[in-house]
């Protein structure tokens, strides 16, 4: 029972390695521009909410008084 254990955990093992063989990685550059198209998209929607919270808090309190 032991064996059959560790000839599938080899087995398993032999299956990723060769899987990773498959990989193609991205290069440097577009890992870089990748990275900054998220951050940028990421401020952008940030400040877009920032702006909205804004205009609506500002109008909200224009209600309350």
């Amino acid at each position: 029972m032991a064996e059959k254990k560790e000839n599938a955990i080899v087995k398993y093992f032999k299956g990723i390695k060769s899987e990773f063989k498959k990989i193609t990685w991205p290069s440097f550059k577009q890992i870089v521009n990748n990275t900054s198209t998220v951050i940028i998209s990421v401020v952008l929607v940030g400040l877009f909410i920032f702006v909205l919270d804004t205009v609506f808090g500002a109008i909200l309190n224009l209600f309350i008084k």
